[in-house]
């Protein structure tokens, strides 16, 4: 099949899935004799598998950590569960980053009176704050 008939099975743009093969996420697609990229089932089910992990916020890297892990059949499953725990400890990171950002915002929205006054603690914080 095409690059455009896989892009529309796994729903993985073809500019993407250019990049995954330059970037050597994917292995280089085989050519046809016009030298249009060619793909199968295999091709079509690892850019699913890539889509859903990338979905689910894995790094480019950590995908081709799994992608290594999902081919090798002789692996561990702790590596795997290993690697998702790491993941889901850098998105407990990141939501509680999130939720401090939006208390902060929603505290000085509630100190702002939103009327057709200047004064505004929203703008004042932003230019007053250092970093």
């Amino acid at each position: 099949m095409t690059i455009g008939q896989a892009a529309a099975r796994t729903g993985v743009p073809a500019k993407t899935i250019r990049f995954y093969e330059e970037a050597g996420i994917i292995a280089r697609a085989a050519r046809d004799e016009n030298r249009y990229r060619t793909y199968n089932d295999a091709d079509v089910q690892t850019l699913r598998f890539i889509h859903r992990a990338r979905g689910l916020g894995f790094s480019l890297k950590e995908v081709a950590d799994l992608l290594a892990l999902y081919r090798d059949r002789r692996r561990a499953s702790r590596e795997v569960k290993k690697l998702a725990l790491r993941h889901v400890a850098e998105l407990d990171h990141k939501i509680a980053e999130m939720e401090a950002i939006r208390s902060i915002i929603a505290e000085l929205a509630e100190r702002c009176h939103g009327d057709q006054r200047p004064e505004c603690p929203i703008l004042v914080e932003l230019e007053t704050t250092e970093h």
